[in-house]
């Protein structure tokens, strides 16, 4: 192969390589971002949008916050309960580390299907303070396979029960809560019904305009296998739907 030929496909595999997301940094990942088993983007990706933060849990461990907020962590989700008698050991430690970290932060609950939806909205409430300034409340829903609790509940039943932790939930805090979902609860039990309510979409191998056809969207988690600065192992990473500009808009619009 001779030199100019050898110079075209070097340059050809460099072109491939990154579009593949290999020689290097994970194409599609923002560059002050890592992945360990990053998707193969196309199309739109993660870091085409501007505004980037964290969902964690007593599963972090320690976190270097302020670390974090000079990476470009815009925001974080922490959590909070489960069900109606779990709270997560770390939540206090991080909901006071991330203001001091001046990290706009809000809470979420990790749903049970066995717990009535009120029941859970009065232990989330016992345990979250009512802060001026928090993120609006994240119920989390979707299919485990906890040993507590195998059943599937009908989509309807699924459906009235997250209403009545909505409800509750919205107002106490004064703010209609953001439900994040994966794809399969979200099909299942045809989240789609409940209208009213922003969506935040865990979609990790595909942008969400393609795996949730029709589903409007405020955030969207694009890895469970994250690296950020300030995080000594993985960590979930998500982007707000819209620009900075937009990202100011929508706190002043929505904080607590």
């Amino acid at each position: 192969m001779g030199g100019v030929s050898r110079a075209i496909f070097a340059a050809i595999l460099a072109q491939t390589l990154v579009a593949c997301g290999g020689g290097g940094h994970p194409y599609g990942i923002p560059t002050q971002f890592d992945d360990v088993d990053p998707h193969r983007w196309r199309g739109t990706v993660p870091s085409d949008y501007a505004v980037h933060g964290v969902d964690v849990s007593r599963f972090q461990g320690d976190v270097d916050w302020s670390s974090a907020a000079s990476a470009g962590i815009s925001f974080a989700y922490i959590k909070a309960t489960e069900g109606g008698d779990l709270a997560d050991p770390e939540f206090q430690t991080h909901w006071y580390e991330t203001a001091q970290a001046g990290i706009p932060r809000g809470a979420y609950h990790f749903w049970f299907n066995c717990r009535a939806g009120a029941e859970q909205a009065q232990w989330f409430i016992q345990n979250v303070p009512r802060e001026a300034g928090a993120l609006p409340p994240v119920l989390d829903v979707e299919w485990t396979q906890s040993r507590k609790c195998p059943v599937r509940p009908d989509p309807a039943s699924v459906r009235a029960e997250m209403a009545s932790f909505l409800s509750v939930v919205g107002q106490h805090y004064g703010r209609a809560p953001i439900i994040y979902t994966s794809v399969d609860y979200y099909e299942d039990n045809q989240l789609w019904q409940l209208q009213g309510y922003q969506f935040w979409l865990r979609s990790v191998a595909g942008h969400p305009n393609q795996v949730y056809s029709g589903q409007n969207w405020t955030f969207w988690q694009y890895t469970g296998t994250g690296l950020a600065p300030g995080f000594a192992g993985q960590v979930d990473l998500n982007t707000f739907a819209g620009s900075p500009a937009e990202w100011q808009a929508w706190l002043a619009a929505h904080v607590i």
